[in-house]
């Protein structure tokens, strides 16, 4: 599901504050730069505002952002619907012991680390991120949530790539997102 079909007034405003950036981190690939919308505090907020008024009221006890730009979406989410905050970071980035999932991203591979104990059996989990490509950093999150017994509700994305088809390895898992680029 996304948030443009609804036809918001927000969703324009956000769309334009994306940068995109050919070639970067390398040839072929078009970024999607979120650092221009956080320049945005209108943009930033309605961003923040349109997550927080779908998932308030959905029982979702952990709101699990993924490095780095997830970090930047996830907590006020998580402090606005009365949630905690788990980062999933990169390797060798958390103190103590961490489970781990390595995964294959649309150019190379990555591997995401959760702290031991930040995830209990039978939690209502929202997995964040800024952006859907091909769907790989997802599916590791949400493999790390499931092998604690954590339910994950739903992801949640600023910005999907519909034609890197990532959705479709989501398992069926239900994805909204703000903003498509084509």
């Amino acid at each position: 599901m996304s948030a443009h079909r609804d036809e918001d007034p927000r969703i324009h405003g956000i769309k334009t504050k994306i940068r995109v950036v050919p070639n970067f981190p390398k040839p072929g690939i078009m970024f999607q730069d979120i650092t221009t919308l956080l320049l945005d505090p209108k943009a930033f907020k309605d961003t923040i505002d349109l997550f927080v008024e779908r998932y308030k009221g959905k029982n979702i006890s952990v709101v699990a952002g993924i490095e780095a730009r997830g970090f930047i979406f996830g907590p006020p989410i998580a402090l606005a619907i009365g949630a905690k905050f788990v980062p999933l970071r990169k390797p060798k980035k958390l103190p103590g012991k961490v489970i781990s999932q390595e995964y294959i991203l649309e150019y190379g591979r990555d591997c995401l680390e959760m702290h031991v104990g930040a995830v209990e059996a039978g939690e209502r989990c929202l997995v964040v991120d800024d952006l859907i490509a091909t769907g790989g950093t997802l599916c590791a999150a949400m493999d790390l949530l499931e092998r604690v017994g954590a339910e994950v509700v739903e992801c949640a994305c600023v910005i999907e790539l519909p034609e890197l088809k990532g959705r479709e390895r989501l398992n069926e898992k239900p994805l909204y997102v703000l903003v498509e680029y084509y």
